[in-house]
């Protein structure tokens, strides 16, 4: 038997600031997936930048690492069949203005007009992804 899919959700400090954090972990709960570790942090500049490495350069790197250092972080891994994929349905897209009703972006978030997307959620995109970034943030 195989082991089962793993992936990293970050509730965005937007997400823990607003009280949104069991509602974000609930909505992955009931789609059947699981948490098997969980933990809340202050991130340090450092661990963003290596977590959002690939984005080193651009315009909008200095405002998010900025922003996910602003408060704290809830940490989960969640297990299942496919979880990277049905987590960033139930996420939907980046920009929360133009996410799909009945997704978390859509449903809870809105631009604050701050310069920075805070969009109340991370959560990995692939395989190689979600590894990478469970060993950072659980390692």
């Amino acid at each position: 038997m195989s082991q089962p899919e793993r992936t990293l959700v970050l509730v965005k400090p937007d997400g823990v600031e607003r009280g949104l954090t069991g509602e974000i972990l609930s909505r992955i709960e009931r789609k059947g997936y699981q948490i098997t570790e969980l933990l809340m942090l202050n991130a340090t500049p450092q661990l963003l930048a290596e977590h959002y490495e690939e984005h080193q350069g651009k315009e909008f790197f200095e405002p998010l690492v900025n922003f996910m250092a602003s408060g704290p972080i809830v940490a989960a891994i969640f297990e299942g069949d496919r979880v990277i994929e049905g987590i960033r349905q139930l996420a939907g897209i980046s920009d929360p203005t133009l996410a799909d009703a009945g997704t978390i972006r859509g449903d809870l978030g809105r631009d604050w007009g701050e310069g920075v997307q805070k969009n109340l959620i991370h959560a990995s995109d692939s395989t190689l992804s979600a590894e990478r970034e469970i060993d950072l943030w659980f390692g």
